[in-house]
Order: structure tokens, then C-alpha cells, then sequence
């Protein structure tokens, strides 16, 4: 286990007596960024929170590295919209994540630390009410930062957001991944993006159909089952704007080998 952050073991998971998992396995090794890709209802919002602790497997086990620091960025957070929070406020919520005596003294550093690698600095005053999509998803993505994570696990991170913001948010990871060194495991359904950023791939539906490179699983007859064959064209444009958008040289060092 010395090279695997965290791995599931043949996982088996029911909703009201129907499966949802059936002998899902699955692992992710130090700075890798892991896809999951799948139809609706094909179980992979239940394997992430199977991974975190919050769903209780009926058989197989989930084994994590001892000491392991996860940070979690959820499908959606509902926020009331007449509760006055501002990002500080919000974010000081999390920063229990920090151990320690020295939390107290540190978390407002930690704070600014976190906003400014998710690419939101000095928004701490902001209502959260008032902030676009993709600010607020990047505030979500900063508070699970606060913890100086080893392992990210985000739930598709850009439900509602526009395509240059999802490509825009990707590159935030992307990025994180790149000076921290966090793992990333990705729920995604924007197949175009999850095949320019993920070292794997891995297709689920109840079971793992499939997994392996992205250009691997792209071409595998049970993943083209499920989604058809037509992402190579929006991989190609996604690079491109990518690229063309975000500096090559720095974009291609996170791409798949």
C-alpha cells in the first residue's frame, strides 16, 4: 500500500434493497489525477462517499494510506440565500481541519493561502450569495485545500457552470495538482475535459466497465457502449482552446503520458 493513497476492495452497496456497487475496485497513487465516468445512477457520487466514509459498504473494505488527509468538494452545497456568511466566515468554518494548537493563530494565513491557490484571492469580504458559479466552486475547492490535503475528491465540481468556466475550473486543478502535488479523483460528466486531464480513466456503471489511459479507455467497445464514440473531436478542441487559453508548456505537463 506504500504507493496507493487510498483503494477499494470489491465494493458492494445497496440503496433500498437494489445494488448500486457490485464488486467495485478502484485506487489512486500519489499526484495522479483519476476520472470517474459513468450514465446517471451508475454509482459514482455513492463510490466517492463510500471512499470518504460516509457510506458503509455491505461487503469489500476501503484501505487508506495511515495518516491520509482527504479534501472533499461536493456535486452541490445549498447555502441559504438569507443567511448573511461571508467567504472568511465560511471558510473559518472548515479550518477545524487544521490540527493542532497553532490553528487558531494560523487559519486566517491558511485562509488566504487556500483562496489564493484556488484562484479566488481576496474575496474573503464577499457574501457567498453573491458570488458567480464558479467563484463559489472555487471557494468550495479552497476550503477542501485548508487541510493541506494529500488526496482531492471532487463530485463534478462544475454542475451549472458554463463550458469556458468548467475548462477554466479544470485548470485550477490542474494546477493545484501541480504545486501542492494532491492526488485528484474526479467525478466527471464532460467527457472531452476528463480525457485532456486525467493520467486514468476509469468508466462505471454499477461495475467498472473499463479503465485505464484515457486514450485506452476512449477506444474500449464498453465505454463506447455508454457514451458513443464522438469525444475525439471535442478532445482536440478542448486542447486547443486549452492551450491556446492556458499556456501550453505548463498545460502539458499534467496531461497523460
Amino acid at each position: 500500500m506504500s504507493e496507493t493513497l487510498i483503494a477499494a476492495r470489491n465494493l458492494y452497496v445497496e440503496h433500498d434493497g437494489n445494488p448500486v456497487l457490485d464488486n467495485v475496485g478502484i485506487s489512486v497513487a500519489p499526484g495522479e489525477i483519476v476520472t470517474i465516468v459513468g450514465p446517471n445512477g451508475s454509482g459514482k457520487t455513492t463510490l466517492l462517499r463510500s471512499l470518504i466514509g460516509a457510506i458503509r459498504p455491505l461487503r469489500g473494505e476501503v484501505v487508506r494510506r495511515p495518516g491520509l488527509r482527504l479534501g472533499y468538494v461536493p456535486q452541490r452545497l445549498a447555502i441559504d440565500p438569507t443567511l448573511p456568511m461571508t467567504v472568511a466566515r465560511f471558510m473559518a468554518l472548515g479550518a477545524g481541519n487544521l490540527a493542532g494548537d497553532k490553528a487558531a493563530v494560523s487559519a486566517g494565513g491558511a485562509i488566504d493561502a487556500a483562496l489564493g491557490a484556488a484562484g479566488v484571492a481576496g474575496l474573503t469580504a464577499r457574501q457567498l450569495t453573491a458570488l458567480s458559479g464558479g467563484q463559489f466552486q472555487r471557494v468550495l475547492l479552497a476550503r477542501a485545500l485548508l487541510g493541506d490535503p494529500h488526496l482531492l475528491l471532487l463530485d463534478e465540481p462544475t454542475t451549472g457552470l458554463d463550458q469556458a468556466g468548467s475548462a477554466a475550473f479544470y485548470t485550477e486543478i490542474e494546477a493545484v495538482r501541480r504545486q501542492s502535488g494532491a492526488a485528484v479523483l474526479l467525478v466527471s460528466h464532460e467527457l472531452h475535459v476528463v480525457m485532456s486531464a486525467s493520467d486514468r480513466v476509469v468508466c462505471l456503471n454499477g461495475h467498472v466497465c473499463c479503465h485505464g489511459a484515457p486514450d485506452v479507455v476512449a477506444s474500449a467497445p464498453e465505454y463506447r457502449a455508454l457514451f458513443g464514440s464522438g469525444t475525439k473531436g471535442a478532445l482536440a478542441l478542448y486542447r486547443h482552446d486549452h492551450d491556446h487559453h492556458h499556456h501550453g508548456a505548463d498545460a502539458g505537463d499534467t496531461h497523460a503520458g
